[in-house]
């Protein structure tokens, strides 16, 4: 049974891996993820309020105390919010490049073209084997358009794909109006992958206290489905331009087939882990060769894309076809 598959240019062992999460935070757990059978690791992200605050702080060492900082470092989060200053996540960065056989992906969550590039070329020289750009900007100002946003995010991603050597994956919100134009976009721009999706983490409202709360949920496999449905669609307009790869909602070995059904050349693994623990996922991995070998699957890449779009014995699920059937078929139940 070939498990092997390609993610972003890289040999992968098998398409399951540890997304960008807690567990890479010290070597111990990359250690543990690793001996699991881990694909590849990939570390949480380094924030672009982090390096700003960095920026800040080198800037207030070289030009003197000055209360004009003051207002400008209110705008920031206390530091104890993240896990590892910068300098610190490079480092972290290297150690584990050293520690581990498989490769390490980096991660960088940003929204502006800023200085964090800097960063970004001392994140290849730190031993990165690729980069994950976690595209979060929630538009909340009504003077910027789609294509202004889609336009800098693009600018953004050729920037770092015309800096850097090592790949680029880019991951995505499901909140575009036309997701497969956009990856198609995203190719041309040079980026050699895409995760779908990033999760959002939605405050509450204290209506006693006015204020807004924040509580980490962790994902459920009902959130595949909306995975499923894009990489099925984007899947086979895409061909091998861009490596796909799924992230929320995998929590099984049958979760992690149907994301490859539908098209994915890799997957994440991140809540599941969390509440199981990394040795979970040598199970998820043995169950994967055990269903392959039961159904004479010969590879993985006979398993990927098998019921994309232009595959499946019905394309109209994916389409707006399902969303009238199941209105009507609910409707006639009642």
């Amino acid at each position: 049974m070939n498990l092997s598959t390609k993610y972003l240019g890289l040999a992968l062992a098998h398409p399951l891996m540890a997304g960008a999460s807690p567990l890479s935070h010290d070597l111990d757990s990359v250690r543990r993820l690793e001996d699991a059978g881990s694909s590849a690791i990939v570390l949480h992200s380094l924030f672009e309020e982090q390096i700003a605050l960095e920026q800040l702080a080198a800037q207030r060492h070289l030009h003197g105390p000055s209360n004009s900082y003051v207002e400008a470092a209110s705008y920031f989060p206390n530091t104890s919010v993240f896990a590892l200053g910068v300098e610190a996540y490079l480092e972290h960065l290297h150690r584990v490049r050293a520690a581990v056989k498989v490769p390490v992906i980096a991660s960088l969550n940003g929204t502006t073209a800023g200085g964090w590039l800097h960063y970004a070329r001392q994140i290849q020289q730190a031993g990165a084997s690729a980069l994950e750009l976690n595209l979060y900007n929630l538009s909340t100002d009504a003077e910027w358009s789609a294509d202004k946003l889609e336009a800098e995010q693009l600018a953004m991603v050729r920037t770092l794909t015309d800096e850097l050597h090592i790949p680029i994956a880019v991951k995505l919100s499901p909140l575009y109006t036309a997701l497969p134009h956009f990856l198609v976009a995203l190719a041309d721009a040079g980026a050699a992958g895409a995760i779908l999706f990033n999760r959002f983490y939605q405050p509450d409202i204290d209506i006693e206290n006015l204020a807004l709360t924040r509580e980490l949920h962790l994902s459920d496999r009902s959130e595949l489905l909306l995975r499923l449905r894009f990489l099925a669609i984007a899947s086979p307009q895409l061909g091998e331009r861009l490596s796909l790869c799924c992230s929320g909602g995998v929590h099984t070995s049958h979760d992690a087939i149907k994301a490859m059904m539908a098209g994915a050349h890799a997957v994440q693994m991140v809540s599941a882990l969390l509440m199981h623990g990394a040795a979970y996922l040598r199970g998820v991995i043995d169950s994967l060769r055990e269903w392959l070998e039961a159904h004479e699957y010969e590879s993985i890449d006979q398993l990927r894309g098998s019921m994309d779009l232009s595959r499946c014995p019905d394309p109209g699920a994916y389409e707006r076809a399902n969303y009238i059937q199941i209105l009507q078929g609910w409707h006639g139940r009642r």
